[in-house]
């Protein structure tokens, strides 16, 4: 067949011909689409039709995105009112499910073993399209929003200090959107939406990837809070981990009246802190690692029969992640010898890859970036963020962020370790990239209640419609130019995971730590139940709090 030929079958072929087709005949498909690709000159290659209905169903679905910022507002606040922490997040769980189910999404709950996470499905055949974001929140992070000073709501109870409140509704309005679309249009594809539940644990996404949630997933694309509307591709700053609970088996004496028959588990979880500490100052600069007690003994004059500790070791890559570990094992068992105990079997909590984001993807949505833009922001939105700043004494007093970065972020040339986060497995089994949208305030501290303060607020709800705006047209995109997909899953193939193959951090023992902050959630719930947002009632989050928007200490300017 001639290449003239072939040019011409791709031109008056419509989409919905060509994704039938490859159902059929994909080997042959993807011959027509490399050779008219590579051999026909580039003024060629692109039919002015196509392109011009994508980018009229592209506005249209942006319009659409508008039409819902009431719906997406009131998601947003009714999240972020909920407040629950990672693994117990059953109001928000049940809150999603019934509005997919709602909308015509087939949802299959607790999924992977865990009973707060679910996929919904609507949609067939190819490309399967799967949008996930994070639902759990913060320890000791509740915060009246709109208030720009520490003012909880419920001292001591969490909060959304990370802003995973308002992920499921960018992700959930821009699916409705693409969803209308592609019925009235008859375009083949899958929508999947999943939660990314207790991500602060990094404690379900592995388990996702070895229940085969992701087996037939095309692209996936995750959407996390930020204070840029922005993209990236390549290896990420940052690092993953491996999430370990160290426990130690002792023997009770009286502590003043015979000491000398008794063994502590805690001296041993002492003797393991020590350890480690000292071994820090011979780790590697972009190794990151902390702990917490989680079990100490019972009182003082009881010699501590149990005792445990809590471990993230984080580092730049698996290998390096897999040291650390080994190292940790090594220093509790030393530990336990020198503590006269047991050290019983460990428990891994969570773990989470290192990221890498998909190039073709990143670059196909930083163009749907430059085309949305950055929400604009009031002049109430700008005192609030100038005086978040000003209180929590930031060396610079600058608002919003009222710019995109001049280009889509590349590769990090140098990674000296941080933050993780358990998109890294996807990331490593299917092309993936994060959408970063702005309904945060730049220069906060992270995992803190002044994170959660502009989370129910106009900021918020103005980033997630930009955000939400992003995902529908890069869905539609990845819809209508199945190209797209097969250029993404060449990069996967030929570059990410060229040298780099995945291994879970997980062993064949573990299982989702279900367990997590339940006695939290107890004993805070029944307060924070008051304080629920009612839509039906109230606009906003703000009016049935009474707050005024902003509330300052004090009027700050430029």
């Amino acid at each position: 067949m001639s290449l003239r030929r072939l040019d011409i079958i791709e031109h008056e072929m419509t989409r919905n011909d060509i994704n039938r087709f490859a159902r059929v005949r994909p080997t042959m498909l993807a011959g027509l689409m490399a050779a008219s690709l590579v051999a026909v000159p580039a003024a060629q290659k692109t039919s002015p039709k196509p392109d011009a209905r994508l980018e009229a169903l592209k506005k249209e679905a942006a319009a659409d995105v508008d039409s819902r910022r009431d719906f997406a507002q009131q998601m947003v606040d009714q999240i972020f009112s909920y407040g629950e922490l990672g693994f117990q997040e059953f109001e928000t769980n049940r809150y999603l499910i019934d509005i997919l189910k709602t909308n015509g999404f087939a949802v299959q709950e607790a999924v992977a073993g865990i009973p707060t996470a679910f996929v919904a499905s609507w949609g067939s055949g190819k490309p399967v399209i799967g949008l996930g974001s994070d639902i759990d929140c913060i320890p000791q992070a509740s915060q009246k929003p709109g208030v720009a000073y520490h003012d909880p709501i419920i001292e001591g109870a969490p909060g959304h200090g990370e802003g995973h409140n308002s992920g499921q509704a960018v992700n959930i309005v821009a699916a409705l959107a693409v969803k209308k679309i592609m019925e009235r249009e008859h375009l083949p594809g899958t929508l999947r939406i999943w939660t990314g539940t207790a991500e602060e644990l990094v404690g379900t996404k592995a388990y996702f990837i070895r229940a085969g949630l992701f087996k037939d997933v095309d692209v996936a694309m995750f959407s996390h809070v930020g204070d840029q509307l922005d993209v990236s591709w390549g290896a990420r700053d940052g690092t993953g981990l491996v999430s370990v609970q160290y426990s130690f088996l002792g023997e009770t004496a009286h502590a003043a009246g015979s000491p000398w028959r008794g063994r502590s588990a805690l001296d041993a979880v002492e003797l393991m802190d020590i350890g480690w500490n000292f071994r820090r100052e011979h780790l590697r600069l972009s190794q990151r690692s902390h702990s917490v007690i989680v079990d100490g003994g019972d009182q003082p004059n009881v010699v501590p029969r149990t005792a445990s500790v809590w471990y993230y070791f984080r580092e730049t890559d698996y290998e390096h992640i897999k040291e650390m570990w080994e190292t940790g094992d090594t220093i509790a068992k030393a530990a336990a010898m020198m503590a006269g105990v047991d050290l019983l079997p460990t428990k891994v909590l969570g773990s989470a890859w290192p990221q890498h984001f998909n190039r073709v993807v990143a670059e196909t949505t930083w163009a749907n970036i430059q085309k949305v833009g950055l929400p604009q922001w009031s002049d109430a939105d700008q005192e609030l963020a100038r005086a978040l700043q000003k209180e929590l004494k930031n060396p610079k007093i600058e608002g919003l962020t009222t710019k995109l970065r001049d280009s889509v972020q590349g590769p990090v040339k140098e990674n000296n370790g941080g933050g993780s986060d358990d998109i890294g497995d996807i990331s490593w089994n299917v092309p993936t990239v994060t959408l970063r949208y702005p309904s945060n305030i730049p220069g906060l501290p992270g995992h803190n209640w002044a994170n959660a303060i502009s989370m129910a607020t106009p900021i918020a709800h103005k980033g997630v419609i930009a955000g939400a705006k992003v995902q529908a047209m890069t869905m539609l995109d990845l819809v209508m130019k199945p190209e797209l997909v097969q250029q993404a899953w060449e990069y996967f193939r030929n570059v990410q995971t060229k040298d780099t193959k995945y291994e879970p951090l997980l062993r064949p023992q573990d299982q989702p730590a279900i367990w997590l902050n339940k006695a939290t959630m107890e004993k805070y719930r029944p307060g924070m139940k008051k304080y629920y947002y009612d839509p039906s009632r109230y606009k906003t989050y703000l009016d049935q709090l009474g707050i005024k928007y902003p509330t300052v200490r004090e009027p700050v300017t430029r």
